[in-house]
């Protein structure tokens, strides 16, 4: 499988003008842009929501946030940094790696598709029965380079079409964009995607002489939803994708973060036909500064001469010139944390998913109080009901865009993401998105009386 250019599908009205990078000289002599000279994910409104909504949270600093997902951050120790960076070291230096090996590893520029897939897959093995080669993992600047890798590799021609969930993770609709690469959602529904829904997409994308290459989900805890796959559901999503020959992108960065016990198997360790890629992180489970993520892509690519490899190891092709390689000290870092761990994340971050607990407990029951079931008819405000993750909706009687968002920091000192910004097709214009990780209980308690009391302040329009 090779990476190709595609041209992007957005069509131009007839007589208008031709778009270019060019610029305009004005009487000063500069060259300056109009914002339809650049590329459609550069123009697109959507694609500046996230900024807009930053910028809000940013000019009203004295407002409860629950506009953001940043992971809790009461455990980090800056001290902890060298401490892990030590204990990887000294796990090369105990696996016989010569010192000048490690210093050029750690100084010089590494291998693209990074060094410690060893304890990557170690760790998956460990906390999500993925068992592959480490030559099938590639370790990315993050998930959202293994996105753009992935699409980039995957989609050739204009009319291949992703699928994706929707309401959907902005990062995987800017990268779809910016590739130029057609968007299509499938609703999600109460329990999350329904494989049939993704079926009757499949099939009206090839009634219009297109093909669905692709689909990305967030089988656990999605962002921004919060719903998870039932596990019939996800056999039944890739048995699917393997009768529709669909690729099934899983992003799992929630996984580790639900309920002690009640934890579902990732797609990707249900998968026997290769139909899926995963996407992963340790933005969630380390901290977001440390900016690895991995793409795990064991499906067979077989060469001009024969000779067989790994998707992820063809991929290299495309990392090497979209970033050259993910940093030798982050890497580290990450290597120290997985060593240290015994290569079990989820054990080690269990503390920490138990606070995430408290803290949707905590979003529930301040909900239930200030709007009891029995008046639902009155106050028309309800909820769902995730079982761990970072984020829930509440759905409102009022348009609850950017704007409303905006008069809620300002006159009520709460902040919030407006749901509309995460659907693909329209969709979520009376729905707001919580996300509560890295709230304290108290402040989520306050979040929620003063969000009680901009919502009954706020006249209904869905009666």
């Amino acid at each position: 499988m090779s990476a190709s250019i595609v041209e992007p599908t957005t069509g131009e009205p007839a007589g208008a003008p031709e778009r270019g990078i060019s610029g305009s000289t004005g009487a000063d002599g500069h060259v300056s842009f109009s914002l339809d000279q650049l590329h459609p994910s550069v123009a697109d409104p959507r694609m500046d929501s996230m900024r807009l909504l930053s910028e809000t949270v940013m000019t009203f600093p004295d407002a409860i946030s629950f506009s953001n997902g940043a992971p809790f951050d009461g455990t980090h120790d800056v001290g902890r940094l060298s401490f892990y960076l030590d204990r990887y070291l000294g796990h090369l230096r105990d696996s016989g790696v010569p010192e000048k090996k490690i210093s050029r590893l750690m100084f010089q520029y590494g291998p693209v598709n990074g060094f410690i897939q060893n304890e990557v897959v170690r760790n998956l093995k460990q906390d999500e029965g993925i068992d592959v080669a480490p030559e099938a993992v590639m370790i990315t600047n993050g998930a959202q380079e293994a996105m753009v890798i992935a699409l980039r590799a995957l989609f050739t021609s204009p009319d291949q079409v992703l699928l994706t969930v929707s309401p959907t993770y902005v990062g995987i609709v800017g990268a779809a964009k910016t590739l130029g690469i057609p968007l299509r959602g499938v609703l999600e529904g109460p329990d999350g995607l329904d494989p049939e829904a993704v079926a009757e997409a499949v099939r009206a994308v090839r009634a219009e002489g297109k093909r669905a290459v692709a689909l990305y989900l967030i089988p656990d805890f999605s962002n921004p939803s919060g719903a998870s796959l039932p596990l019939k559901a996800r056999e039944e999503l890739l048995a699917v994708a393997a009768r529709e020959e669909l690729i099934v992108l899983e992003d799992n960065p929630y996984g580790l973060f639900g309920r002690e016990g009640q934890e579902l198997p990732t797609l990707k360790s249900l998968d026997t036909r290769h139909n899926v890629i995963y996407l992963g992180s340790y933005s969630k489970t380390a901290f977001p500064g440390v900016r690895v993520g991995f793409l795990v892509a064991d499906q067979p690519v077989t060469g001009p001469n024969g000779t067989t490899r790994p998707l992820a190891a063809e991929l290299s092709k495309t990392k090497s010139f979209l970033s050259v390689e993910s940093s030798s000290v982050a890497q580290a870092v990450i290597g120290g944390i997985l060593v240290d761990a015994d290569y079990d994340l989820r054990s080690a971050s269990r503390a920490t998913a138990d606070v995430y607990q408290e803290r949707l407990r905590a979003v529930l029951d301040a909900l239930a109080e200030r709007f009891p079931a029995e008046e639902h008819d009155a106050h028309g405000v309800s909820w769902n009901v995730p079982g761990g993750g970072f984020f829930l909706m509440v759905r409102v009687g009022f348009e609850a865009d950017l704007a409303a968002m905006e008069r809620s920091a300002r006159d009520y000192g709460v902040s919030w993401a407006p749901m509309s910004m995460f659907y693909v097709d329209g969709g979520g214009d009376r729905v707001i998105r919580l996300g509560f990780s890295n709230l304290s209980v108290p402040d989520i308690r306050e979040g929620i009386a003063r969000l009680a009391r901009f919502i009954e302040d706020t006249p209904r329009t869905d009666r």
